[in-house]
């Protein structure tokens, strides 16, 4: 796997992946790799990433169906940032029901700047995963 090595990972082992949607353009998310998960998401053809917080690989849908179908991966100037070209499935990316995890814009409007949200939830998060308990 020689195209492999020309990525480069971090001293953790991991680089960042950008999950963009192949029709709008629009950014959905961002989260990390490692090599196996890269692996794995160009084989497949299905977004894989590297879990920080539980330390294991996280195939994107595994508990929500939210997969994410790769149409084109790209690789950055540096070679340390992924860019993958997805089609979101169910139109959801982000925990919280939301297509996209970028819900939050920073409004200019007031004296002091605050973040709005500008996205509407599309999905409540409470029927996208359930609890340990009811599975």
């Amino acid at each position: 796997m020689s195209w492999l090595k020309e990525v480069v990972f971090d001293d953790n082992g991991l680089i960042p992946a950008i999950a963009q949607d192949y029709q709008t353009g629009r950014i959905l998310m961002v989260a990390w790799m490692n090599h196996e998960a890269l692996q794995e998401t160009v084989k497949n053809r299905v977004a894989v990433y590297w879990s920080r917080s539980r330390k294991k690989l996280w195939r994107k849908g595994e508990e929500s169906g939210h997969t994410q179908k790769v149409h084109e991966v790209r690789l950055d100037c540096d070679a340390d940032v992924i860019l993958l070209v997805v089609e979101q499935v169910a139109g959801v990316a982000c925990h919280t029901g939301r297509e996209s995890c970028f819900y939050r814009v920073l409004d200019y409007s007031d004296n002091e700047p605050q973040w709005r949200e500008v996205d509407p939830v599309l999905k409540d998060p409470e029927l996208i995963y359930k609890k340990s308990d009811e599975q």
